[in-house]
């Protein structure tokens, strides 16, 4: 049977075509579409747990009360310890010390006078250990525009843009002012050894990474950082299990009442992330059900005036014995065979047009310049195992919603009436 509507399907190329093309851009939209919003927003989550948020993050209860003001005074202390029992009780997660700190550049002339200064957003990560994957991890070396890596203490990068701007070039003396974590003030000289373009405008302005090392000493802070952040070893977020690792964490402190005591906090627990994860996976299922909708709609009318037109021939099999119930069931599995065809074929066009956008995506630069969110200044889309089928949830659905609709009038048919169309 199957075999004899196939047949039937590709023969009468004027009642499959306008369905098959139908299902088929219907099903190519869905699919570019998906692939986009999972490309979309799986690299802006992925950026911040990158650069600020981590898949976990711990910090003291206050400093994480108050981390947007980047309070150091409230840090972490005697991290090695507690990294070496994080180890210990979780050894699927990485753990690296990050520190966070704010204070002013100076950049001073040939004699010695400020030639220019600026807001510093800076960020100390291990950059001289070798077994440390934070520079692959922040894509530093891939993001410097001039100059190389920090070799020794002392060495800084900073951001291309602010170093343009003050006309900085490689192996000038710069100046940090700012604040230790006592709440004195501390000043340290740093040798530019490169600038660097992250493609965020909120870091590219006044950018300065070092090693921490030397924020460490810098900051007044041996053996302490702001911010432990936790990476899974398989490079992979997992929601659920980073929420039930937190909570894990989080139950030894919670009668702890002590504002230095640590916190851990999930992804989705920062930056509103949580709330994005959600809106990601809220508005994949609204695009399917839209084109599902919608394509009922187009394949319904379609399903009318193919029923028209097929109008004599519903009442011939009708006369020559043939069950309403048979022929619909007929016609239903008929729209299943076109809403296949159309979805492989739909398929295959939505997956070469997401392949396209996850290698060269849209580039938004020109729209971030005055924008202070972190985020990628090129979205791309990502092709996923679930694409190659979720195109025929519409497909199928749309194709068999539109025939079920439009082939209710076959039990419509009176077979009196049958006879006397038949004799004109």
């Amino acid at each position: 049977m199957i075999q004899f509507l196939l047949k039937g399907i590709l023969r009468d190329k004027s009642r499959s075509i306008l369905p098959i093309i139908v299902v088929s851009i219907g099903v190519a939209l869905t699919v570019v579409l998906s692939a986009y919003m999972k490309g979309a927003f799986g690299d802006l989550i992925d950026q911040n747990a990158r650069f600020e948020t981590g898949h976990v993050k711990i910090m003291t209860k206050a400093y994480a009360e108050n981390k947007a003001q980047l309070p150091n005074d409230l840090a972490l202390l005697e991290v090695d310890k507690l990294i070496e029992s994080l180890d210990k009780d979780f050894p699927e997660m990485e753990w690296v010390n990050r520190i966070r700190f704010g204070g002013l550049i100076d950049v001073p002339d040939a004699q010695g006078e400020s030639k220019g200064q600026g807001p510093a957003a800076g960020i100390a990560i291990n950059l001289f250990d070798e077994k440390s994957s934070e520079a692959k991890r922040m894509n530093i070396e891939s993001s410097i525009v001039k100059g190389g890596m920090p070799q020794k203490n002392g060495e800084a990068i900073i951001g291309n843009d602010f170093a343009e701007k003050l006309n900085l070039k490689i192996g000038d003396e710069i100046t940090y002012f700012g604040t230790t974590m006592n709440g004195s003030m501390t000043f340290q000289n740093f040798i530019v050894s490169g600038t660097i373009r992250f493609g965020a405008a909120a870091m590219d302005r006044g950018a300065i990474v070092v090693d921490i090392s030397d924020a460490q000493k810098m900051l007044d802070m041996e053996n302490g950082t702001g911010e432990l952040l936790g990476f899974s070893k398989l490079n992979i977020y997992d929601d659920e299990k980073v929420k039930q690792l937190a909570d894990k964490f989080n139950q030894k402190y919670v009668d702890d009442l002590d504002e230095f005591a640590p916190i851990m906090l999930p992804l989705r627990a920062q930056n509103n992330l949580g709330e994005m994860i959600d809106y990601s996976s809220y508005m994949s299922s609204i695009f399917v059900f839209i084109f599902v909708f919608a394509m009922s709609i187009v394949l319904w009318n379609t399903g009318l005036l193919g029923g028209l037109r097929r109008y004599q021939e519903f009442g011939i099999r009708l006369a020559l014995g043939e069950e309403k119930g048979m022929i619909y069931r007929r016609l239903i599995l008929e729209a299943i065979l076109i809403g296949v065809i159309g979805s492989i074929v739909g398929t295959l066009i939505g997956l070469g047009g997401a392949y396209y956008l996850q290698i060269v995506g849209i580039d938004i630069s020109d729209y971030m310049d005055n924008s202070t969110m972190l985020m990628p200044s090129v979205l791309r889309a990502k092709v996923t195992p679930e694409l190659f089928f979720i195109g025929f949830i519409p497909g199928l659905l749309a194709m068999v919603f539109g025939n079920m609709l439009s082939g209710l009038g076959i039990y419509k048919r009176e077979t009196a009436r049958l006879f006397k169309e038949l004799e004109v």
